[in-house]
């Protein structure tokens, strides 16, 4: 299910900003937009949203301000170039606090966050299947962020500060280290079996003493540290 999200905040570029992201990220989704906190009040009386990006000095009514004004509140995460109002937002249970410019690295971080409050308070259907890890891996490339079905990727491979995320026969380059993925990856199906490699069970063909045989015919070391986690004797 995906978040409905209002974007408050009294600079269009903030908003150009914001939107982008949005668009990047598939389990969220615009429901509006509003330039001063009054104007919200008005939005949210129509219609409920289940997350707001909310700017903090805005006319008339400040962003906290307009927090305290609300009985049910969404989600929140507060995007303000100031950061001396932190510890007041966190007070109000906000999700996480965006220090403008932000990335769109952080930025994922805090809807990742947002998210996952999100489906706790979401009612279970009975008939409703047990929930499932995420089926995509986001992967930020040559400026572009690229979502790569979790059953396509044979195997990560670390080169120092970067990592290549392997396919049958061709990879993306992205700006991470091997162990955040492996944070990030279902531990199900991914698997450590070396300091510079994360394999996807599902692509092992064979194993023959320390190296680890591929569906696409390729190798990959077996550390002796990591044999337990492909289940050998």
């Amino acid at each position: 299910m995906k978040m409905r999200c209002l974007i408050i905040d009294d600079e269009p570029l903030a908003h150009d900003v914001i939107l982008k992201y949005i668009e990047e990220a598939p389990f969220l989704e615009l429901a509006g937009q509003c330039y001063r906190a009054t104007e919200a009040l008005e939005f949210l009386n129509r219609q409920p949203v289940d997350l707001l990006f909310l700017d903090i000095r805005m006319p008339r009514l400040n962003g906290l301000e307009f927090l305290r004004t609300l009985q049910q509140r969404p989600l929140v995460i507060i995007t303000s170039a100031y950061e001396e109002y932190a510890l007041q937002g966190f007070d109000l249970a906000v999700c996480d606090y965006l220090l403008k410019p932000f990335r769109f690295d952080r930025f994922l971080q805090a809807v990742n966050r947002a998210y996952a409050q999100f489906n706790q308070t979401q009612p279970a259907a009975p008939s409703a299947p047990a929930p499932q890890s995420p089926a995509q891996l986001a992967v930020k490339t040559d400026k572009k962020l690229v979502f790569v079905d979790l059953q396509s990727i044979y195997y990560l491979e670390s080169l120092g500060n970067y990592v290549k995320v392997w396919q049958e026969n061709s990879y993306l380059l992205t700006a991470r280290t091997l162990s955040s993925y492996e944070a990030e990856l279902p531990a199900d199906t991914f698997v450590r079996i070396h300091k510079s490699y994360i394999l996807n069970r599902k692509m092992i063909h064979a194993l023959e003493g320390n190296i680890v045989h591929l569906r696409n015919g390729k190798q990959l070391p077996l550390g002796k540290n990591y044999r337990h986690a492909v289940n050998l004797k």
